[in-house]
């Protein structure tokens, strides 16, 4: 990948889009082309297909999909199999339609079975059934795999793919209804104590156990693999340590100076037991992560602040 090299980022307006787009800035490459989903329905298939034509970028990063946490998966579940499945589907054939020289699919931690054995090795794709609340989501990133697995097999393109695990980071989804755990505590923390309120109620027991990666990080971990990886099978990234949900609020809770208790709804929803990443062939070809929880957690909490004072400042005028 050259700097000169025309680089696509489907999904630049997201957490992992816009990482990767500050990386690749960061290593001197200027040729990007991104474009917001007004400028480009994703899941139209002729409108994707005219653009790569007329575009004919050489690599394309593919981060945008439709996410959320428990409650939005397992709300909208026609929409994120139909909107991902969309994306991908339209990304991938077009790549290869226009002669692209390499395509990075990302796809989610959540395509292992429910009960897989810990860490989770890529090996166990396909060994038993998904977790019912994000089912649909896991389908369609499966279907990712196995689009960019048949592309190579039956045209020989050079589609990789990568399983990120639990990411937060600077332009992560504070949604109170649909962001993931990381970023939804974060809020619901920072409010609480914004409104001395006495206790914060978390859902779950809080004995879960997850992994989480500040999605700067993976960024660094996608261009990587797009310099030095070119083989079918698609690669964790993670950082290969966990904890329980109780201890995650426990950390955010301190970061932001919440003093109020924690009151956990045992009758909400846990989803998977645990999620536990096997990086081991990721390390093995040279790539560590390297910010901690902690302080990833405080510099999402600075760009959570910057954007909810700017919101509340909207809201004031």
């Amino acid at each position: 990948m050259q700097k000169e090299d025309k680089i696509y980022i489907a999904g630049h307006r997201g957490m992992v889009g816009g990482a990767i787009n500050r990386c690749l800035i960061k290593q001197g490459y200027s040729n990007i082309l991104s474009k917001t989903s007004k400028e480009l329905d994703l899941r139209n298939q002729q409108a994707v297909l005219q653009f790569f034509e007329e575009e004919k970028p050489a690599y394309v990063f593919l981060a945008a999909a439709k996410v959320g946490g428990i409650m939005a998966n397992n709300t909208y579940r026609a929409e994120f199999l139909y909107d991902n499945l969309m994306i991908e589907t339209n990304i991938i054939h077009a790549a290869y339609t226009s002669d692209v020289k390499k395509l990075m699919f990302l796809g989610s931690s959540c395509i292992y079975p429910k009960m897989a054995p810990q860490p989770l090795k890529e090996d166990y794709l396909l060994t038993g059934p998904l977790e019912y609340t994000n089912e649909p989501y896991s389908i369609a990133k499966i279907t990712g795999i196995k689009l960019c697995e048949a592309y190579r097999d039956q045209y020989g393109c050079n589609f990789i793919s990568a399983m990120p695990t639990n990411l937060y980071g600077i332009g992560d989804n504070y949604h109170p209804k649909n962001s993931h755990v990381l970023p939804a505590l974060i809020r619901k923390f920072h409010e609480a104590k914004e409104n001395n309120a006495p206790s914060a109620t978390v859902w779950g027991s809080g004995n879960p156990m997850r992994e989480f990666l500040y999605a700067d990080d993976l960024a660094e971990a996608c261009v990587f693999l797009m310099k030095n990886y070119n083989e079918k099978q698609f690669v964790n990234i993670g950082t290969g340590e966990d904890l329980t949900i109780k201890e995650l609020a426990l950390i955010i809770k301190s970061i932001i100076g919440f003093e109020g208790e924690i009151i956990f709804d045992a009758a909400k929803p846990d989803g998977t037991p645990r999620k536990l990443m096997d990086v081991s062939r990721l390390n093995g070809l040279g790539w560590k992560y390297h910010t901690s929880l902690e302080s990833g957690i405080k510099l999402a909490y600075e760009d959570f602040l910057e954007k909810h004072l700017a919101a509340n400042a909207v809201e004031d005028l």
